[in-house]
């Protein structure tokens, strides 16, 4: 059997472990050199296999690869870039056959969350369709763990871990000054329709602070809201809240909504936290302040979960395992077997099943009043958030490799997108 080579390339918001997974990709590939010549990385994402743009990963050191595993960002490049269905552009699949001939690609590796994913089903069908022979494998990635059939997803335990850190940290200081000053901390989270990262503030009530949860999946009541921030505040002097950038009013409406839309045609959101905070402010007159976590919580390395770590490198490594095994169309999963002690095992899902759908927030998850999470959801959590796994320190600050990208030789014209 002649080695082919294998295309890898990272999608939509990155996060602190993606590039884990390229590692888990990449070191893996480099394993079997008698089915996997290279792996070539796509420059942001699909646009780099459209554009013919892409990186040799075989001029990086074995050193710098395995530097992967501890830097954050996507190191590539990412993009946000969904490929319309054949019928609507045969154009775009046209071209990707002939890149992926030019280059003798046989492999295609998609490392993203749920319109990554639909993407990815899209090229597994070239061979079907266009009479291409292509396998496919979605890598899964996401921060706001909203992809079905695995139990989570990598990215996601280290936001988990980073907000709950925060969320903790600032209600100390907040405790340390609500006799005389702030009365209210509001935290603004990702979670455009689910609220798994919001649910991950929650946990710092296990460490006796006042704290309530605005998830997406709930409705956001102002009037029970009000005065269960009252409630805290007169029981404990002050309230954290953490809101999800998705919580929406009863019609609908985004509490953060800009009215500017993304390249997905996703509403463009950010602000929730200082709409709450003045909400507050205007009913009951406590003295507040807000953050919002924004890239700050994706890109937090230095505090990622060693699950987390660990899972997303796993995942990569299977999806080529998977991939040499003659799998097509289908997503290394991480499958629970049991909460104690936590154990996991890598499992798959068809990716039929897994484009276009969005696991949101079990009710069980959340209190009756819609304020807080219960018990159920913690015993899910806590595991995900477990361990340290912290980047080498240089001059006191992480130590990230940045690498040569060298771009390989192009063979075909341009390509307008």
């Amino acid at each position: 059997m002649t080695a082919k080579n294998a295309f890898y390339a990272q999608s939509g918001g990155v996060t602190a472990v993606i590039n884990a997974s390229a590692c888990g990709v990449i070191e893996t590939a480099r394993q079997h050199p008698d089915q996997i010549a290279n792996v070539y990385a796509g420059r942001h994402g699909i646009i780099g296999a459209l554009t013919e743009d892409l990186i040799d990963t075989s001029q990086e050191s074995a050193a710098d690869i395995a530097a992967l595993r501890h830097t954050p960002s996507g190191a590539f490049g990412s993009c946000r870039y969904k490929l319309k269905s054949l019928e609507a552009n045969q154009r775009e699949y046209a071209r990707l056959i002939e890149v992926f001939r030019a280059h003798d690609i046989g492999y295609f590796f998609y490392n993203g969350g749920g319109d990554s994913a639909d993407t990815c089903y899209k090229i597994s069908q070239l061979s079907e369709t266009m009479g291409f022979p292509v396998q496919a494998i979605h890598i899964p990635k996401t921060v706001d763990n909203d992809l079905p059939i695995t139990d989570n997803c990598p990215g996601f335990g280290s936001v988990a871990k980073y907000i709950a850190t925060s969320a903790l940290e600032a209600s100390f200081d907040v405790r340390s000054m609500a006799k005389t000053s702030t009365k209210l901390f509001v935290l603004e989270v990702m979670g455009r329709h689910a609220g798994w990262i919001a649910a991950a503030g929650g946990l710092i009530e296990d460490h006796d602070m006042p704290v309530l949860v605005l998830f997406p999946e709930i409705e956001f009541d102002q009037e029970r809201f009000m005065a269960a921030v009252k409630e805290r505040v007169e029981q404990h002097d002050f309230c954290t809240v953490i809101v999800s950038e998705g919580a929406k009013y009863p019609d609908g409406r985004f509490l953060a909504e800009q009215g500017t839309r993304d390249a997905f045609g996703h509403a463009q959101l950010g602000g929730a936290a200082p709409v709450m905070a003045n909400l507050v402010k205007e009913a009951l007159g406590y003295k507040f302040h807000w953050a919002v976590a924004d890239y700050l919580q994706r890109a937090a390395r230095h505090l990622a979960s060693k699950t987390d770590v660990e899972q997303a490198y796993a995942m990569g490594k299977a999806g080529v395992e998977f991939a040499l095994q003659g799998h097509n169309a289908i997503m290394p999963t991480v499958r629970r077997v049991s909460d104690t002690p936590y154990r996991w095992e890598v499992g798959e899902a068809p990716l039929s099943e897994v484009a276009n759908v969005e696991k949101f927030m079990p009710r069980e998850f959340i209190t009756a009043d819609g304020l807080r999470i219960t018990d159920a959801c913690k015993t899910y959590l806590y595991p995900l958030i477990q361990g340290e796994d912290y980047p080498p320190f240089a001059n006191g600050l992480p130590k990230y490799v940045t690498l040569k990208n060298q771009a390989v030789e192009k063979k075909l014209p341009p390509f307008e997108l």
